[in-house]
């Protein structure tokens, strides 16, 4: 079955308080796009075209006008309301019908993914037709994140949640590509002592039967989470440097989207019009030209 793809953009943003009392985390800007931009691409560069955008029931509208249903770039988004957040694997049992029985990949909404060979290192992951495959990326601090502890060989052999004495530097980032089974498994999970549905725990039933994959991002990614205002400001200024050193986009849906052949170039230079008083239209009206078209 093809997969699909789960993008959750719930939660109450309280760590960045009071600038998420009026709006949604996911709708605040990293430097020229809105930050539900940035995964959406990471999905979109996974080849998938099939998305549940899981929002609470207050921000949905917003959103809403934002991205409307996919179509501007050749995609089909499902809304689905999230009235309290439960934990990440609670997204499982929200999709569990927009799924039905087919292999997903979830990111959250608020982590940015950048590195050469991205699209190459999500394409293995999505031909896996079984089990399940994660991102480990190494920081400094691992104590504030789900965390991989890998044998001599490599092989993971334990998840820990926010360990207080960490045994390793590797953090599960935000991206999980697992197979249909993954809702009936998060039904089975029991909530944490915070009274979530931990993702670790999904997790760590996959590890327990070996059909887990951890793969270690190198030096040439970048992971960045943006749940702080400090965090916020680093992504910001990360994305400003790239796309004014090297003068390309980074996140953009229109961009990946004509050059997967979802659009041609009539709808993107709709879009590139329509966007045509900031850097981001000029820059879609300039792959246009480069393509001599």
């Amino acid at each position: 079955m093809t997969r699909k793809g789960i993008l959750l953009a719930g939660g109450t943003g309280s760590r960045l308080w009071p600038i998420t009392l009026g709006v949604s985390k996911q709708l605040l800007p990293i430097y020229d796009k809105p930050m539900i931009y940035y995964p959406l691409s990471v999905l979109m560069l996974s080849g998938i075209r099939e998305v549940a955008i899981i929002t609470t029931p207050e921000d949905q509208p917003q959103f809403q006008r934002l991205l409307g249903d996919g179509d501007q770039w050749g995609m089909q988004f499902t809304w689905i309301i999230q009235d309290r957040p439960e934990g990440l694997a609670q997204a499982y049992l929200l999709a569990r019908d927009f799924l039905n029985g087919a292999p997903s990949a979830m990111v959250l909404g608020d982590n940015i993914f950048f590195g050469h060979g991205l699209p190459e290192v999500l394409a293995r992951a999505n031909e896996q037709d079984s089990g399940g495959t994660v991102f480990g990326y190494h920081v400094a601090d691992p104590e504030r994140y789900g965390v991989a502890i890998f044998d001599a060989d490599g092989r993971v052999t334990e998840l820990v949640e926010k360990p207080a004495v960490p045994r390793s530097n590797f953090a599960i980032t935000g991206l999980y590509f697992l197979d249909g089974r993954a809702p009936d498994i998060a039904a089975g999970i029991k909530p944490s002592a915070r009274g979530e549905l931990e993702i670790v725990d999904l997790l760590e039933h996959y590890r327990a039967e070996s059909s887990l994959q951890v793969e270690r991002m190198g030096r040439g990614f970048a992971w960045l989470d943006t749940g702080t205002p400090g965090s916020l400001l680093e992504a910001g200024n990360f994305v400003r440097t790239l796309e004014e050193r090297q003068g390309m986009q980074v996140g953009s849906p229109d961009e990946i989207a004509f050059r997967q052949g979802w659009i041609d170039r009539t709808a993107l230079a709709d879009r590139a019009q329509a966007f045509a008083k900031s850097s981001y239209g000029r820059h879609l009206a300039g792959i246009l030209r480069d393509k001599g078209q």
